[in-house]
């Protein structure tokens, strides 16, 4: 029982030294990318995609989209503290939030790369509804990317930020947004709350 409870603590020293030493060079590194570059034709949203690939936010004061970011952050916040139930809440929440907004607002060329985000949102919404939190994690890597492109492409009256960690996603780091700038991994909850740094504040 002894050498186990070592080996646990041992195993949670290294992902936390890995985690302080990729967090020191992801500082280094501009998560900026140019809006005018970015298309959704070639993004995979089955597939989380690193800082490199996040789209400058739109600085729009826009309350259209608070229901929804309500709703994400509910189901971040629930990954936080390791909340399988309350995660599930949070994706039902989001997918009638959803529902909710009006697309009335958005010109033709919006509304096309809404209905892509919004296509692939959904689904990462209801398999977090569904599954164990490992793998609702997994989805909430991806549905990351697809709130931060509705930003992006629509605004927001929140003051949110943009945090990363770069052990999430196998190694290969991902986003999440934040309301407050005290980093709180979704990714890893109590195992690593502290992994991460903030990359911007978006509003």
């Amino acid at each position: 029982m002894k050498k186990i409870i070592l080996s646990i603590s041992i195993a949670t020293m290294i992902l936390s030294i890995a985690c302080n030493q990729t967090r020191k060079n992801e500082k280094m590194k501009s998560t900026e990318a140019s809006e005018d570059t970015h298309d959704h034709s070639e993004h995979d949203h089955n597939t989380t995609k690193t800082d490199d690939h996040i789209i400058e936010a739109s600085t729009i004061k826009n309350p259209a989209t608070s229901e929804i970011i309500d709703s994400y952050l509910q189901i971040k916040n629930a990954l936080v503290t390791d909340n399988k139930d309350d995660a599930a809440k949070g994706a039902t929440a989001l997918l009638a939030a959803f529902s909710n907004f009006d697309m009335t607002q958005l010109t033709d060329s919006q509304h096309k790369e809404y209905m892509e985000i919004l296509e692939t949102a959904k689904e990462h919404a209801e398999h977090i509804i569904k599954s164990p939190i490992e793998h609702q994690r997994e989805h909430f890597e991806a549905l990351s990317i697809d709130i931060n492109d509705l930003i992006s492409l629509v605004g927001t009256d929140r003051t949110l930020y943009q945090d990363f960690c770069p052990m999430a996603n196998g190694g290969k780091g991902a986003i999440w947004l934040s309301e407050i700038k005290d980093i709180e991994n979704p990714f890893f909850g109590k195992k690593m709350l502290k992994c991460g740094n903030m990359q911007k504040q978006i509003n």
